[in-house]
């Protein structure tokens, strides 16, 4: 590869799509320069398309000059996967933000890149349908970043994750090609299913301009259930006799005793049973005649050794009262430390109780506040270490002891990421999960898809010699 030629680069680009859809002043750049990570990296510009075409010339002449592109959505995601770097430009894709076509009756919606998730899933319950995956960061994050990422959500113990609500794909690959994959139909296995490939690829083997997506007739009523456990080995015990179970759950969140402090100090669990050392909220959800049959199946595979509470709610605003806790969690815990580094780490839920006393030892041996809380029904915990980025001291051992968690859950049968993607943050620990061969053959794809690796380099695949 030449060397990059960013500056004439930007030229190219200005002449092509005019001065008001590439912006090179020191503020903008500032505001793209991160994602919700603490790296910082001031790109040379930043593009605003608004079509397909335009992507497709930008790409183009990235090309030519091989200078880096960058996609971005909100920037919401924390392993660093809209992190730029030097020389790069951001490809923002918040401009691209039109729904293209709504077919209720087909039960499909296809949109552009740029479409914020929750006003995806607004507009098709207009028409009694919805949109499954539901990241905490529907109501700003965008659908484009969602299929970089693979996103989810609480939600997809029951309904599934962003990958398997993508019908069809439009994108441009790193050599300038325009590719379509996948069909509006619900069924098609003509070719190589691409589409799957490119939906949680970060970026790195084409744009997604475009997306079908499939939805969902809505269920028109829900019920949650708060309930306290003694300890963490009895809330995963309920977990998996719940999973065992015959009713599966919309929503099966966990929170670990360190999350329940942060949040009892914040006064939005003050009436929690003070032996509380572990909390779950369940959710089911279907027609409203349905919900009573649910929730005492639920219930049954609830109670067992060290249950301290369970308490039901149906009606809009206690349902809201109860998740209040759980919403304020991410801005509890940071009140602990001013640096959160989150790892989302699966393993198979029959192997949480082993994960979460793993994650115990590490906080005494580390000498580290450690707070875990997420999808317990999917065996995915958000393990979120809590540091002083100014100790050197406190960051060796963060680093550590990050490792010795990752190592911990493949010793269970687990992955290393269920929902965020890897980024930067996660990129060198993938041979410890992937053998040679393996990263090879994905080596071996984005080199057929972008030759010249102009697509968000260094992220996703450890870098090569």
């Amino acid at each position: 590869m030449s060397h990059p030629e960013p500056h004439a680069a930007l030229q190219a680009l200005s002449t092509q799509l005019g001065p008001e859809l590439l912006l090179t002043d020191d503020f903008t750049r500032g505001l793209y320069a991160s994602d919700d990570t603490p790296r910082r990296c001031m790109p040379e510009g930043v593009l605003f398309p608004k079509t397909h075409e335009q992507v497709r010339d930008i790409v183009a002449i990235a090309r030519q000059y091989r200078v880096p592109l960058v996609a971005r959505g909100a920037g919401s995601g924390n392993v660093g996967g809209a992190l730029p770097l030097p020389g790069s430009l951001v490809l923002s894709f918040e401009c691209m933000n039109r729904i293209l076509d709504f077919d209720p009756v087909n039960r499909t919606i296809t949109v552009q890149a740029g479409v914020i998730t929750q006003d995806i899933d607004q507009l098709a319950r207009s028409q009694g349908l919805f949109y499954p995956p539901d990241p905490g960061s529907a109501p700003y994050c965008r659908i484009g970043g969602n299929l970089a990422m693979n996103a989810a959500g609480p939600k997809a113990v029951k309904y599934g994750v962003t990958r398997d609500y993508v019908l069809a794909l439009r994108a441009i690959t790193g050599t300038g090609a325009e590719i379509r994959t996948g069909s509006r139909t619900s069924k098609g296995v003509v070719g190589y299913d691409l589409t799957r490939l490119l939906v949680g690829s970060e970026g790195t083997l084409a744009l997604i301009t475009e997306a079908t997506l499939r939805l969902l007739p809505a269920p028109n009523a829900r019920a949650t259930l708060r309930v306290c456990f003694d300890s963490n080995v009895h809330a995963c015990e309920a977990v998996a006799r719940v999973m065992a179970g015959h009713i599966t759950p919309s929503a099966l969140e966990f929170m670990d005793h360190h999350a329940i402090e942060a949040i009892r100090a914040t006064g939005a669990a003050s009436d929690l049973p003070p032996e509380t050392r572990a909390l779950l909220m369940v959710e089911a959800d279907g027609e409203a005649s349905d919900l009573p049959r649910q929730i005492r199946a639920l219930e049954q595979s609830l109670q067992g050794p060290g249950l301290l509470e369970l308490l039901e709610a149906r009606d809009p605003d206690a349902i809201t009262a109860l998740w209040t806790a759980r919403k304020s969690l991410s801005g509890a815990i940071k009140r602990i430390a001013p640096l959160k580094i989150n790892e989302d780490v699966v393993v198979p839920v029959t192997r949480l109780a082993e994960l979460l006393a793993e994650i115990e030892r590490l906080t005494r041996h580390y000498e580290l506040p450690i707070v875990t809380f997420g999808h317990a029904g999917n065996g995915n915990l958000h393990v979120n270490l809590m540091v002083h980025p100014e100790d050197k001291g406190e960051m060796a051992r963060a680093r550590e002891a990050l490792l010795q968690l990752f190592k911990a859950v493949l010793q269970l049968g687990g992955t290393l990421s269920g929902e965020h993607g890897i980024g930067t943050e996660k990129r060198d620990y993938l041979p410890l999960e992937l053998d040679p061969a393996t990263l090879a053959v994905m080596q071996g794809i984005k080199r057929q898809f972008d030759p010249d690796g102009i697509l968000n380099p260094g992220k996703a695949l450890p870098m090569r010699s």
